[in-house]
């Protein structure tokens, strides 16, 4: 089992294209670890936000009556793919696992797989 900082800097070391990766508590909107960014991204800023989507995708399937877990939530842009894994595990519950990545440079497949890796190793 890995920490989260070292979980976290292995996104950014094994995953073609990461730029920026964090643990966030959507129930708080709080970054509990982050590793990337820049003075032209800020990570913190990002992950919060984020928390909004994963609450509302969360509180949509609630009203649709689906009851399945979201593996994962893509978001493209332009030059970025953002996305955001919350946690299945013991422990996890409430957090997720946000990756942002150089869309030029990234293979989202090996992305998604690299990441369902880091989130087994993780110890929360």
């Amino acid at each position: 089992m890995a920490n989260t900082d070292t979980s976290l800097k292995e996104c950014l070391a094994s995953i073609d294209g990461a730029t920026a990766a964090a643990l966030v508590d959507y129930t708080s909107g709080m970054a509990l670890g982050s590793v990337g960014g820049g003075k032209d991204f800020n990570i913190e800023v990002a992950a919060a936000g984020n928390t909004d989507v994963v609450r509302s995708k969360l509180r949509t399937m609630e009203h649709l009556g689906i009851k399945e877990e979201i593996e994962d939530i893509l978001i493209t842009l332009t030059s970025q793919y953002h996305m955001i894994r919350p946690l299945k595990r013991r422990g996890g519950n409430g957090l997720f696992l946000y990756l942002v990545l150089d869309a030029g440079r990234a293979n989202l497949a090996m992305a998604r797989h690299q990441l369902r890796r880091i989130e087994a190793e993780l110890e929360v």
